[in-house]
């Protein structure tokens, strides 16, 4: 038997053991088949389901699609180091587009202050910084979030293949199969996976009715999350939410696919550089100066 075998059912009898008690709905979810293994027919189940648990809860009329990867595409993102001004209207837009916990807080987005004289150095970056402030002389910002890595440690990492990487390069999680272990946290080298201690609090009033099954719906506690492109939004060909509201148009996202386009002219005419690069995990986010 294999370690992840092993693993596997190990993990396994633990769900089990959890679902005692927790009514017919929830069992069946637990022991339920793996997002990829379901029929068109169960696929359209599981959205009523999440549609109905969603509009009970909080009282608001939601939509929850599970829209495929747009043959032929690959995303991938580029963001400007010379123009970003450490505002953070990304973090913000990103957590009320994606339903994002308020208490406790999560962001998907971190933004890096560094010393401009230092380049490029993350172990001596402040995520804490004033934003009044900003841009603060002498500063310069590095945003990150998912990489959406062509070879993701975070992936390999999972004992029950919770996550995977679809088509379009996009790196997801079945929430309905996590275990919560967080084997990929500790595997992702650019901590952008996180992890949900309590059942995230939102405001109805707040929240996105527009949802994906594998992105922006409600997580429930003790499962991972992490950014996923707006994967409600790019799969319909609406740019992410953070690209729409950065003001000073840093934030560039497309088809790597595409000769003609934004992100294969910035990787064929810019200064290019990827996070960590020596990890060789081969991220689809690109970093580059633009001036």
């Amino acid at each position: 038997m294999s370690r992840r075998t092993a693993l596997t059912g190990l993990a396994g009898l633990a769900l089990v053991a959890g679902a005692a008690g927790l009514g017919a709905r929830k069992l069946n979810a637990v022991l339920g088949k793996r997002f990829r293994e379901l029929t068109p027919e169960e696929v359209k189940s599981l959205l009523s389901r999440v549609e109905e648990e969603t509009r009970r809860k909080y009282g608001k009329e939601v939509r929850v699609s599970a829209d495929p990867p747009i043959p032929g595409v690959e995303f991938a993102y580029a963001l400007d180091l010379s123009r970003c001004v450490g505002c953070r209207r990304c973090v913000y837009a990103c957590v009320k587009e994606n339903n994002l916990s308020r208490r406790p807080q999560i962001h998907w987005i971190r933004v890096l202050e560094m010393a401009k004289e230092r380049g490029v150095d993350v172990y001596e970056s402040d995520v804490y910084y004033p934003d009044a402030e900003v841009p603060a002389e002498g500063q310069t910002y590095m945003p990150v979030q998912c990489q959406q890595c062509r070879d993701p440690d975070c992936v390999k990492s999972c004992p029950v293949k919770a996550t995977w990487q679809e088509e379009d390069g996009i790196v997801v999680i079945d929430q309905d199969w996590c275990i919560g272990c967080r084997c990929c946290l500790a595997a992702c080298p650019y901590g952008a996976r996180h992890f949900n201690w309590a059942d995230g609090e939102i405001p109805a009033s707040e929240l996105n009715p527009e949802m994906h099954v594998l992105g922006n719906r409600p997580r429930k506690r003790g499962v991972v999350e992490k950014c996923t492109f707006c994967i409600q939004r790019t799969r319909k060909g609406i740019y992410p939410a953070c690209v729409e509201i950065c003001p000073v148009g840093a934030r560039k996202f497309g088809d790597l696919n595409d000769p003609k386009g934004e992100i294969r002219y910035i990787l064929e005419n810019k200064r290019v550089l990827v996070l960590k690069e020596e990890v060789n995990t081969r991220p689809r986010f690109y970093y580059f100066y633009g001036t």
